[in-house]
């Protein structure tokens, strides 16, 4: 059915690259990102993962009166740090996903 060995040889690939996909996830957990909107006013760390570390809210921002726009800086800069870590995923995953999306014919695993 495989002459010469070819399913074995596509298993290995198939099990490096799951190998190699496990290492770039606990990689993207590990690094963190940030993203600061309003001028740096507020500033939002996620990891490459997605996991909201920290935020840091410039004294200048805080007004009693208006709170709504500090709402939306904090939003505002947590969007752009997600966007930042989708990005840092992609580029790490990016070849990782799109080969094992082929195998597994885009079920929408995590991670790829």
């Amino acid at each position: 059915m495989f002459p010469g060995g070819d399913m074995q040889k596509l298993l290995q690939q198939a099990q490096q690259m799951q190998t190699d996909m496990l290492k770039a996830q606990a990689e993207l957990a590990e690094t963190e990102v940030s993203a600061s909107a309003g001028g740096g006013l507020v500033t939002a760390t996620v990891t490459g993962d997605g996991e909201l570390k920290a935020i840091k809210i410039d004294p200048q921002a805080v007004d009693p009166d208006d709170v709504e726009t500090l709402e939306d800086l904090v939003i505002a800069a947590v969007q752009a740090a997600n966007d930042n870590a989708k990005r840092l995923a992609a580029e790490k995953m990016g070849p990782l996903g799109d080969a094992l999306g082929g195998i597994t014919g885009g079920l929408g695993l995590p991670g790829m």
